[in-house]
């Protein structure tokens, strides 16, 4: 095992005293192409061109001496030492860090960051990474070959934003570049490269009074709960907009961030703003434009994003990008059979009538999907006189689709 392990963050700037006393002192030397490069590393110790940082860490591990590992920016955020301190090594570090790439961004644009949210786009992830961007009004994205500004560009298709791609940070050929997110598919992009990506209606301004948490903004809390009552969107519609509904679909959906919600048949918008309230990207679609207004202002109301489709489905949803999880809250079996067509994790429905749920049931089971059912009713009382107020009789279908499928 390396007798020391030495990370060095490198942001442009020249090394510290620190890491070019460790740099001095080096037998192994793990780093990119232009790491190596380096006038400070030692000519006669070993090098390793990092590629497979795990394949890295194991040739670290064996090595008889000291080991020094450079990487671009802050290496302990999204970056080598998760990776060299993992058990199956059994490494212990030292690290000099630098300026992250995503500050520096931040700096060149001249921006706050403690109000943006931070991914790393590989192609694995590059679509979670997209939707972050759908839901949130600033997001920094550390890209990777292949899920670059580009590739981002082309995932955002229909929904504008700004993009800052920060190429090269620190060396001589840094460059920055502001343009539309339209615009960004047609260029090629040097690696490394930060993509900050901004706008929508959710943005907050830069005179605001600062926030507190990391990621959050500094806009007011929003109301405690979800699924309320007419929750920021008008009062409910029929049973299919029911509060209890709305509670029994979203804890069956589970929408996080980094997802993709449809809401099918959106009505007043109340769970498709309830989705985005929990961090998901939400595409709502309704075929009446009265409701898409709706739906629209309750997400402007709460400082919300979400996209806004009108159509009738399922015509509409074969432009739309991949889903994880789907409510569809009209159309019935043909349109939850478009749905499962798309292999969402998890489907969401109701009917008024057992025959439609059972219709609902049977086209899910067929599309390989696991099936539950249940019969919620729900009265509301008024406390003043515990008199009934409102009742409600609905099946709620939930559909999960197995692992390995």
């Amino acid at each position: 095992m390396a007798d020391r392990v030495t990370v060095i963050g490198w942001d442009g700037s020249p090394l510290t005293a620190a890491a070019r006393s460790a740099l001095g002192a080096a037998t192994l030397v793990a780093g990119a192409a232009h790491h190596l490069a380096l006038p400070e590393v030692p000519p006669g110790a070993e090098r390793i061109r990092l590629g497979s940082l795990g394949l890295a860490a194991r040739r670290i591990a064996g090595h008889r001496g000291t080991a020094v590992v450079l990487a671009d920016g802050d290496p302990g955020f999204f970056g080598v030492v998760r990776t060299l301190r993992a058990p199956e090594h059994g490494l212990e570090v030292e690290v000099v860090p630098a300026v992250s790439a995503v500050a520096a961004a931040f700096a060149r644009a001249g921006m706050p960051w403690d109000d943006a949210q931070v991914v790393v786009a590989h192609p694995r992830t590059l679509r979670r990474a997209v939707n972050v961007c759908r839901s949130h009004s600033k997001v920094a994205v550390l890209t990777s070959p292949g899920a670059g500004p580009a590739e981002l560009a082309l995932l955002l298709d229909g929904v504008h934003r700004t993009f800052v791609i920060c190429e090269e940070l620190g060396t001589d050929r840094e460059r920055v570049t502001v343009l539309t997110s339209d615009k960004a598919a047609d260029h090629s992009w040097r690696d490394p490269n930060v993509v900050i990506v901004i706008g929508g209606s959710g943005q907050v301004s830069a005179t605001a009074e600062p926030g507190w948490l990391l990621g959050q903004g500094s806009q007011p809390p929003a109301p405690r709960g979800w699924a309320r009552p007419g929750s920021g969107a008008g009062e409910p519609v029929g049973e299919g907009e029911s509060a209890p509904l709305r509670a029994a679909q979203l804890a069956r959906l589970g929408p996080r961030t980094g997802d993709l919600v449809w809401d099918i048949g959106a009505g007043s918008g109340a769970l498709a703003v309830d989705a985005a309230a929990f961090g998901a990207a939400v595409i709502a679609v309704d075929a009446d434009p009265r409701a898409c207004e709706g739906v629209a202002a309750a997400a402007r109301e709460r400082g919300l994003q979400l996209q806004v489709v009108h159509g009738h489905a399922p015509h509409v949803l074969e432009n739309l990008p991949e889903p994880d999880v789907v409510r569809v809250g009209g159309g019935g079996a043909e349109v939850v059979a478009a749905v499962a067509d798309r292999r969402p994790e998890r489907i969401v429905s109701h009917a008024s009538t057992r025959d439609e749920a059972e219709a609902i049931g049977r086209t899910l089971t067929e599309h390989g999907y696991a099936v539950e059912c249940a019969l919620l009713q729900s009265v509301g009382l008024d406390t003043r006189t515990w008199t009934e107020q409102e009742r409600s009789v609905v099946f709620l279908l939930a559909a999960e689709r197995p692992a390995n499928r």
